[in-house]
Parts: C-alpha cells; structure tokens; sequence
C-alpha cells in the first residue's frame, strides 16, 4: 500500500533524509519512531505529496507521489505536525468543508462529519470556534479531517502531541481501530507509543532508517542472543527502544517508563526526557 525506494531529500548541503527505503502492507499500522529532528515529518510530507523527494521514488495506493499526486491525494487523509485549521470556523463548518473539498456529496456530508466529529469526541465542541479551542482539541479537530472521506491511506504526523493523558488513551485507541480498514503510519517519539498501537516500527534517526520490524523482530536483529536480556522479558517481547547513551555508549533496553541496564539495574526515568539523551545506535551491537 505504500512502498518508499531510496527517498532522499536535501537542502542545500544538509541531507534530511538519505536513502530512506520501506513499505507498508495494506490495512497495517506502522509507527515511524525517532528522536526529534531525525526526518519523520520530511518523509511523511513527501508521501503526503507535501513536498518533492530530491531522490528516490515512492508509491501510496499504487500510485506515484511525483508523477500521479493527485490520485495520491484523494486516497489518502492526512495530518500533519501542527494542523492547518482555520480559527475563525466553527468546528462541524470547517469539516463540512473539508468534506466537500474532498468531493463528499452533499448527501452524505452531514453524516459522515457527524461520524469524525463523534469517533474523535469532539460533538460537544461543533459549533465553537476551532480558534476558541484548546491545543488538544485542536489537535482532535485536526484528526477528525483526516478521516474524512473515508482515505485507504492515513498519514498522520506526531497524532497525539499536545493532548492530555486520558485525551491520548483515546486517539490511541481511535487510531487503533483504524487498522484493517486503514492503512495507517504515524510518526511519533514517545517510545510507548508504538507498542499499545502499531503492528510493526521503522526507526530513523539522522536521516536514515537504521532498524524496522515487529517489536520481536527488532529484539533477534539486534541482540539475537544477548544472555543479559532477562528470559521473561525475552518472552514477552516488550521491547520499546534499543540504544546507546551519547556518553557512557553503555546498551541500554527500554521497557515502558523504565530502562534496563546492561548490569542488569533498573532506573526509572520519564521516557520523554530519556528519548531526548540517546543517541540510536541501532545496528551496532554491544
């Protein structure tokens, strides 16, 4: 359903991404995993039909993001980084909108934006004005478009950022019930993320993809026999993150909101401010 071949894109002398090659099979949720800065939202504009690739091609839906993205567009739903809504509209005019510019018939308008606006709970909020809207209802409004239409593809960028927990809990499990019906890949750097939604991961860091798979899969590619990995966490496959400190370059495997030492210590950190300190490392091995 999607299918990147060596995406690169450059500006100037800076590579933003650089030989960037993955593919996403039909009805899947993937989450694209990556500490800030490492190309996420570059590579999901471009699959967007966002922004041209300096290199590379890339197909969405069977079609051509360069050559066809106007059949790109119509397949797909997407949401990115900081949403584009206007303020000054009311929430449920605004996807009447949206609706219509993406050719709902009338007919049916009123109800599949009734059908966004309850998925996304945001019916009590339909006749406030989005820019009288806190961020996180914002940032629902923001998802609830990228549903209209009903899109084979979504595409959303950092879905979750600027909500509250339980907020969180609920566009995870919304995005959740996607797969099957969608194809989805969101892009996000909060470890737990990928865990409780997406069915498998690429990880990019720096431009490049350096690890993809089921969360099992990234464990046996990366240390395939590691004696220190404790057996029942082995078996039950909760790896979030593998990495390196910038540092100590001391292995460190995260589970959850705590990380487990090569020593066999644990230290509970916030897995925010955790990401933020390593550096990925992924296909070196201890």
């Amino acid at each position: 359903m999607i299918q990147a071949d060596h995406l690169t894109k450059s500006y100037g002398p800076v590579t933003a991404v650089h030989d960037v090659s993955f593919n996403v099979d039909k009805g899947r949720i993937v989450g694209f995993l990556g500490p800030n800065g490492a190309g996420k939202s570059t590579t999901m504009k471009i699959l967007a039909c966002f922004m041209a690739a300096s290199g590379g091609r890339a197909t969405v839906a069977g079609f051509d993001v360069f050559t066809q993205s106007l059949e790109v567009r119509r397949r797909i739903g997407y949401l990115p980084e900081n949403a584009p809504l206007y303020g000054d509209l009311p929430v449920a005019a605004y996807l009447d909108f949206v609706a219509e510019a993406k050719g709902v018939s009338r007919g049916l308008r009123r109800s599949k934006v009734a059908d966004v606006m309850e998925r996304c709970s945001i019916l009590d909020m339909q006749h406030r004005l989005i820019g009288k809207l806190s961020k996180g209802y914002r940032q629902r409004v923001g998802v609830a478009q990228a549903l209209l239409g009903d899109p084979e593809v979504l595409i959303l960028d950092e879905p979750t950022i600027g909500l509250d927990p339980r907020q969180i809990a609920e566009i995870r499990a919304l995005i959740k019930s996607l797969g099957g019906q969608h194809t989805v890949i969101l892009s996000t750097h909060i470890l737990p993320e990928v865990s409780m939604v997406c069915d498998s991961i690429i990880i990019i860091n720096r431009g490049r993809v350096v690890a993809k798979g089921t969360q099992a899969e990234l464990v046996e590619q990366v240390f395939p026999a590691a004696p220190w990995i404790p057996e029942k966490l082995r078996q039950e496959r909760r790896l979030f993150y593998v990495a390196f400190t910038r540092a100590k370059r001391t292995v460190i495997l995260v589970y959850g909101n705590s990380y487990r030492k090569r020593n066999g210590s644990v230290v509970e950190s916030g897995v925010s401010r955790f990401v933020r300190e390593i550096h990925l490392r992924l296909k070196e091995s201890p």
